[in-house]
């Protein structure tokens, strides 16, 4: 890549003489084959969700988040209540399509339109949504959102450097590891060191693809069991 100088030759960074700051995110549904994803309604989904979040007894969901376990369901729908009257985090329910319960959440966060920067967080997915085709589907949708509909420049992960969990799924859905901010925050009583994840809009192409191909119908058998994962797609290319 040719080096970019100003006039004292300075090097600095690409010229963008055309960018412009971006939208924030609108509160409409997000569509899939799977799963839709939609900003969060109390009245619809605290209770479905609520319900589908006591199926982890062992609590493991809300280890890494700041806020929960929720045991009672009064406490659960404050919650929701509150983080419904925000834009930031713009909080999302996961409908699942086959059962139409929302079984998840994730949020768009950290929303900086001028650089086109976001985030995705907030994820917690409960036990029936776990490892199926909405999980991933319902990433794809917020990724396609953020590139292809807002024209953000970067979309970021972070998580818990011990959360062995999340780190493998950013590297699933195609993030790349950026390093580690030590040190970073305290919750829950103890430390955190965060690892950074992201994808630029320039490594968008390549692997929206890999996620059609890898959502295509052809690639599930008659159980719903992928015949290719995810990983194979990104690491081909597309064809």
């Amino acid at each position: 890549m040719a080096e970019h100088c100003n006039e004292l030759g300075q090097p600095i960074g690409v010229p963008l003489p055309h960018w412009t700051a971006r939208r924030r995110p609108p509160r409409t549904a997000m569509e899939g084959r799977f799963c839709s994803v939609e900003p969060i309604d109390p009245p619809r989904h605290a209770a479905e969700l609520h319900a589908a979040y006591l199926l982890d007894q062992e609590g493991r969901n809300w280890t890494y988040l700041p806020y929960g376990p929720f045991p009672r369901f009064e406490e659960y729908r404050d919650f929701v209540e509150q983080a419904a009257s925000r834009d930031d985090p713009l909080v999302h329910a996961i409908i699942e399509r086959r059962s139409g319960r929302a079984v998840g959440v994730a949020s768009l966060m950290r929303i900086d339109p001028a650089p086109g920067v976001i985030e995705v967080g907030g994820i917690n997915y409960a036990p029936p949504l776990q490892r199926t085709p909405a999980a991933t589907e319902a990433m794809f949708l917020m990724m396609r959102r953020v590139f292809d509909e807002l024209g953000y420049r970067r979309y970021e992960w972070k998580c818990d450097s011990l959360n062995a969990p999340s780190r493998a799924a950013a590297l699933r859905l195609g993030f790349r590891y950026e390093g580690m901010f030590r040190q970073a925050t305290v919750y829950k009583g103890r430390n955190r060191d965060t690892c950074w994840f992201s994808i630029l809009d320039s490594e968008w192409p390549t692997l929206k693809p890999a996620f059609e191909r890898w959502l295509d119908p052809g690639n599930f058998d008659g159980a719903g069991r992928q015949r290719r994962s995810l990983s194979s797609f990104t690491r081909s290319g597309p064809s």
